[in-house]
């Protein structure tokens, strides 16, 4: 019998169910309130004057203190609805919600704000509902307003704020409640980039301490700052687990295609010695992966027009390369056969951190020349050639892709995942996602005085 206990739950969600009534007509929810009382009382089946629109079926899920999770879905998904009742701000129709511990929540815009009152009068209103003493937020107000950064506007009414404005001062308030757990909605995209850098460090360094629910249509965000990700759609889970696997099916349904299975291939790829990378052991999906050999079993989705037959990093000369050191000149071969007529091909790539974000990517579309029509059997080749970026050492994937169509309208005939994993092994260290060659021209030092 195992000794280990299983990690305390920050949040607990248990089949929650949100339906709203919709009237057609005003008179209606009169009527609802009415009848059917009188027609229950007389022993008659009531009449319903409305119809229900479920924002959430049925969702459960638990996460461990200190987790931080991220929930993607389009618009409409219920994502916002169901943040709204994990802060208690909205009442499920059926199921329940435990959390444990101070929570701070910034949800859609100018949540918990009276548009009336001033910046520090919300300040203060919003502290208290954030369960801040009145005694904690004075000794706190002159770092509040310091990271909100709004200037004179503090004394002025928040509703002549700009959106950025609104953030800014609700961020501000959260990020000095000393919340056990943070629940951020979407609201951050509308703030200028500056802000939104401040707030990410400020989540990331929150992660160390506690627990975080992060809601965002963007992808990366999610896998570069989650490490789990949910996945709503038309109000339910479609998805719970690692955020690149959810975040790869999340973007195989925006295509319409569901994600598929990865093909076995007759001949299995040779398995090339991997070299020791910093992320070797980070990322135990990406450390499988056959290096420089192309996989054909990695899955994918599409609706099967296409298939891929081989992708190679080669050198300009056509020899495969075993190594990369950043700054050489590469060729990055992708091989595919139209399994039907496709009418304007369209290869592309992307090369992608151990964390699933995408780094450089392209593609063959050419808006003045479309490629020519590919018959069905027939064999569509691309070559992108392109100096190879300072990579940060490390293992790197390969996503290809073939779609039939422009790049405004196109229909994906097959997206394959990390179809090819190759290691960085730069010359010289790089700070960042990528480097690039430079050399230090001089560095001056003056003379002290005496």
């Amino acid at each position: 019998m195992s000794s280990e206990q299983p990690p305390e739950q920050a949040i607990v969600v248990a089949d929650i169910g949100k339906c709203y009534q919709l009237y057609e007509r005003p008179e209606h929810r009169l009527r609802q309130a009415l009848i059917p009382r009188l027609q229950r009382a007389v022993g008659l089946e009531p009449t319903r004057f409305f119809r229900e629109s479920w924002a959430l079926r049925n969702v459960s899920f638990g996460i461990a203190r200190g987790e931080t999770v991220g929930i993607i879905g389009r618009n409409g998904s219920g994502k916002s609805t169901l943040l709204q009742i994990v802060c208690g701000t909205l009442t499920p129709t059926h199921g329940h919600v435990a959390v444990s511990g101070r929570i701070g929540a910034l949800l859609e815009l100018g949540s918990g704000f009276n548009p009336e009152f001033t910046g520090r009068e919300n300040v203060y209103m919003n502290g208290a509902i954030l369960g801040m003493a009145a005694e904690e937020i004075a000794a706190k107000y002159a770092d509040i307003v310091a990271f909100a950064d709004i200037g004179e506007f503090i004394d002025q009414p928040v509703k002549t704020y700009s959106s950025g404005m609104y953030v800014r001062l609700a961020f501000a308030v959260i990020a000095h409640a000393d919340a056990e757990i943070l629940v951020v909605d979407e609201a951050l995209s509308v703030g200028d980039v500056f802000f939104a850098q401040k707030c990410m460090r400020f989540l990331r360094d929150f992660q160390n301490r506690g627990t975080v629910l992060f809601v965002s249509h963007d992808a990366s965000a999610i896998v570069n700052l989650c490490d789990r990700a949910i996945w709503l759609d038309g109000g339910r889970i479609a998805m719970d687990g690692p955020a690149k696997a959810v975040c790869e099916a999340y973007l195989a349904s925006t295509y319409g295609h569901a994600p598929l299975p990865p093909r076995v291939s007759k001949v299995p790829a040779p398995v090339a010695p991997t070299a020791p990378g910093d992320d070797a052991e980070a990322s135990p999906d990406i450390s499988r992966l056959r290096v420089f050999a192309f996989d054909p079993d990695r899955a994918g989705f599409g609706d099967g027009g296409a298939s891929i037959e081989a992708v190679v990093i080669e050198d300009l000369g056509g020899q495969p390369l075993r190594q990369l050191a950043g700054g050489e000149w590469v060729r990055l071969r992708i091989s595919a056969v139209a399994e039907r007529a496709l009418a304007s091909p369209i290869i592309g790539f992307f090369i992608k951190d151990r964390l699933g974000q995408q780094i450089i990517g392209k593609n063959t579309w050419d808006e003045d020349a479309p490629a020519p029509a590919a018959a069905a059997g027939g064999r569509v080749e691309a070559v992108f050639e392109f100096r190879m970026p300072h990579f940060r050492r490390g293992r790197y994937t390969v996503d290809v892709a073939v779609a039939d169509g422009s790049h405004l309208e196109h229909v994906q005939a097959a997206w394959v995942y990390d179809v090819l994993a190759f290691e960085s092994a730069p010359t010289t260290v790089t700070a960042g996602l990528i480097g690039i060659p430079f050399r230090t021209v001089s560095l001056n030092v003056g003379a002290g005085e005496g």
